[in-house]
């Protein structure tokens, strides 16, 4: 198809348009902006090829205000593409943090990363990176804009627009609008302002309009440069600086008019599909409204049959209760009955009524022969009645505890009463959750093997591990709280509170029906947020027999040929040391946590914290602890080379091996709080190895604390001297691996 072809056959699809017979108010859908469900308003392009007005950007970024830096670095006003503030350069902030111009508490060199403005999109749901100026790398959408202009004008068609020069009353209708002076005219204010002869006789003008746009797109990168190329990569307009040694230097660019024409001739085959195909689009509604009719009568349907099967299930419910109400009340008075007649026999055993005053008169009759004849029988009677007296039983049970109901297996049966459809409720993986002040919470699906819709999790806060039911506090405490709609296994929970246990359950849905909640799984939270490093490979890194992986979180100790030399020398009674390795990133005030994972096979590790200011003086002035000579220890007990040698270590560590944990026994120097450390039983002092550990340092306390990781058990904790900066520090001898857990090495939060 020639090119004369294409631009003929796309004025042709225009040319119906504007006859009518494609309705521009049947097109308001596609003017809708996804957030505020209303016509765009200077709508703006995202990296993804959605449109969403100016106003709606900036209130995504006002939800996300720990990454909108510059959320009010753009100002599109209405004649203008943008307005923009210039953002630091990260270069300049790197050479600063170098210089050390700048610092932030608690954090050194590797703690300062690019702040990223970062916004899901409405429309796809993919996060959006705008970078680091945020709004304005954005472009305005003037086509759209253009359009939406012309829908609200067919919409107000009865409102005319006025002459921006003519006064009321005498104000007349505009016939034309200057798009270079952005005023509307009617003829003779035109004339008037646009008298022949002038350059403003030069200036562009179209019908009357409200919409006013730049006549060149400039970049937003370089402010000064008009956009002549197109980036297929980035799919955007750029400009020539870009492509040279811009953020476009590598990027497969094409002319402004090559991209034009193959996009228009691409859009015009695409709109001459659609409207070739309006028979069956019209057919396939057709299919979809009877679609809708079958979908409202099965939907009756379905429902009239549950009404039906429940109001079987509460018509058996309630013949049960009456039977079962019956029985009871027969019992009762089958009870009451014996009862009220023993009540009765015992009344005739008082004195002057029943058995007894029918005895004593008997009595009084002196006729013997008569007396015997009427004692004998009287006599039997009393007798029975003395031994009721002496072995007193009721005739009846007042107990009904074999009336007793147990509903549970049936009320579980209610419960999990669904539908066919109904998926089976997930199952939370405890091996892949992992709960910080943020919790990733995964599951596995059930086997049924057909997909679901979405999931639901829920959770709530249970407390302080250490407080009763009683004392907690708060309006969250206790009430489940729901995320939205997660359509993977996994999501992540922010804003945990520190040291509290939550509860967790997740349910699916299928088809708008819900599966049964899966069952309640309980996690608790550190007691300071999570801090986040990598492994330094700087200070004291030993490339012989340590290995670092490319992303930093896993140190490997091997028993290499440097091991074996050094072995070697053990028939002269020599030590072999170990090999440390700190963290990126320090710690100058604050509570902090992190949390990593021993292998079992590991022979030794010690794990803790270190001083930057002891760390340059130990290794300015190393010790030789491998040479037989050097013992701390003289012989005696007074323990004041423990003091010595303990103030002079700038490591602070905890030791792991061979699947076991050792408490190190309490020294006079150090303020230690265990019962195993406090014990000299070596017995009480080893432990199982968790399978992973935490650490917990409290800067202004100047304490460090171990924790089980997954029991949030403190094993131990003793004071440690936090004098300058304090690194995570780690040491291995022989075999050993050490890997860190992955949301400590995501350098993604700030404290």
């Amino acid at each position: 198809m020639s090119d004369s072809e294409d631009m003929t056959e796309f004025a042709s699809i225009v040319e119906r348009i504007e006859r009518g017979e494609v309705p521009i108010k049947n097109i308001e859908r596609e003017l809708i902006c996804p957030i505020c469900k209303e016509l765009f308003t200077h709508p703006l392009i995202l990296p993804c090829q959605h449109s969403v007005c100016h106003k709606c950007v900036r209130e995504l970024l006002v939800q996300y205000p720990e990454d909108s830096f510059d959320a009010g670095s753009e100002c599109s006003l209405p004649g203008s593409p943008r307005s923009r503030v210039p953002s630091p350069s990260m270069e300049r902030l790197d050479r600063l943090v170098r210089s050390g111009s700048i610092s932030s508490p608690g954090w050194r060199r590797g703690s300062v990363t690019p702040r990223v403005t970062t916004i899901p999109c409405p429309g796809c749901q993919h996060d959006i990176d705008l970078g680091e100026r945020g709004i304005s790398m954005l472009f305005r959408n003037f086509t759209l804009e253009s359009i939406v202009e012309r829908y609200r004008q067919a919409a107000r068609a009865a409102v005319a627009i006025m002459c921006n020069i003519c006064k009321p009353p005498q104000q007349q209708e505009a016939t034309k609008s200057c798009m270079d002076c952005k005023a509307s005219y009617c003829n003779e204010c035109f004339k008037l302002h646009h008298p022949w002869g002038t350059p403003k006789a030069q200036h562009e003008y179209v019908g009357p309009t409200t919409n006013f746009r730049p006549k060149v797109l400039m970049c937003p990168e370089h402010e000064m440069e008009k956009v002549n190329m197109y980036c297929e990569v980035c799919k955007r307009p750029v400009c020539h600086l870009c492509k040279l040694g811009g953020s476009h230097a590598n990027h497969k660019v094409t002319s402004m008019s090559s991209a034009y024409k193959i996009l228009k001739e691409k859009l015009a085959k695409s709109i001459h599909y659609l409207i070739s195909k309006e028979d069956q689009v019209r057919t396939q509604i057709t299919e979809l409204e009877e679609l809708i009719s079958q979908t409202e009568e099965n939907g009756q349907l379905a429902e009239r049959q549950a009404n039906e099967h429940f109001e079987r299930l509460f018509e058996t419910l309630q013949e049960r209760k009456s039977e079962m109400l019956r029985s009871i009340e027969q019992s009762r008075n089958r009870r009451l009955d014996q009862l009220k007649t023993q009540v009765e026999e015992y009344q005739g055993m008082l004195e002057n009524s029943g058995l007894v005053g029918y005895a004593q008169e008997v009595l009084k009759e002196t006729d013997q022969s008569c007396f015997v004849q009427t004692a004998k029988q009287l006599h039997v009677r009393i007798q029975k009645a003395t031994e009721s007296l002496r072995t007193f039983h009721p005739s009846a049970d007042p107990c009904f505890d074999e009336f007793v109901l147990d509903t549970s297996r049936e009320e579980a049966l209610l419960k999990e009463m669904c539908f066919g459809g109904v998926p089976d409720p997930p199952m939370i993986d405890l091996s892949q959750s992992r709960v910080y002040n943020e919790a990733t919470i995964c599951w596995r699906l059930s086997d049924d093997h057909l997909p679901t819709d979405h999931h639901i999790l829920e959770y709530r806060r249970l407390g302080q591990p250490s407080q009763s039911a009683s004392q907690e506090d708060g309006e969250d405490s206790g009430v489940w709280r729901a995320t939205d709609r997660v359509f993977g296994p996994s999501t992540v929970v922010c804003d945990l509170d520190p040291d509290s246990l939550y509860a967790f359950r997740v349910r699916s849905c299928r088809n708008s029906m819900f599966s049964p909640y899966s069952p309640e799984v309980t996690f608790h939270t550190p007691p300071a947020p999570a801090f986040n490093f990598l492994f330094s490979d700087k200070c004291g890194f030993s490339t012989e027999r340590l290995i670092l992986n490319k992303r930093r979180d896993t140190v490997e100790s091997v028993a290499g040929m440097a091991f074996l030399l050094a072995a070697d020398r053990v028939q002269t009674g020599s030590y072999i040391g170990l090999d440390y390795i700190i963290g990126d990133t320090g710690i100058s005030q604050g509570r902090h946590y992190w949390a990593f994972k021993v292998e079992p096979y590991s022979y030794v590790v010690k794990v803790g914290v270190a001083s930057d200011s002891k760390l340059l003086e130990w290794f300015h002035n190393p010790r030789d602890t491998s040479s037989p000579r050097y013992d701390h220890d003289s012989g005696h007990d007074s323990g004041s080379e423990d003091t010595c040698y303990e103030l002079s270590q700038p490591f602070t560590l905890l030791t792991l091996g061979m699947g076991k944990l050792f408490i190190p026994k309490a020294s006079s120097s150090s303020s230690v709080s265990s019962a195993s450390a406090q014990s000299g039983d070596a017995g009480n002092r080893v432990l199982p190895m968790p399978q992973r550990l935490g650490i917990c340092l409290d800067y202004e306390a100047c304490r460090v604390y171990f924790f089980d990781a997954d029991t949030m058990r403190c094993l131990y904790e003793r004071q440690v001297d936090c004098s300058g900066t304090m690194y995570p520090a780690f040491g291995l001898m022989g075999s050993g691996k050490v890997q860190l857990e992955e949301f400590i090495t995501a350098k993604r939060l700030t404290f």
